[in-house]
């Protein structure tokens, strides 16, 4: 599910793996949302994800999970940033 927020930003589903989670991505766990606000590397690629709630996660090399993850529009054209990128131009 993709949602505008105000300004120009755009709530949009991501898969995260422990190389791509970023700071700001929101996790669903046991049916909360929960917000990373830290990272810490760990050995064999995985990673420890610090929520805003202050609980830990850690994220293997293999482990894949659902995200929403926000982003910026440039230009406020939201039609254009929703499209899928192979066909814009």
């Amino acid at each position: 599910m993709r949602g505008q927020l105000p300004g120009g930003v755009v709530l949009s589903p991501v898969e995260i793996t422990s190389a791509s989670v970023q700071r700001g991505d929101v996790i669903q766990v046991g049916g909360q949302d929960c917000r990373v606000i830290d990272l810490f590397q760990l050995p064999a690629g995985a990673k420890r994800l610090v929520f805003d709630s202050g609980e830990l996660l850690t994220m293997h090399m293999g482990s894949r999970l659902d995200a929403l993850r926000l982003q910026r529009v440039r230009g406020g054209d939201l039609a254009r940033a929703l499209s899928p990128r192979h066909h814009r131009r």
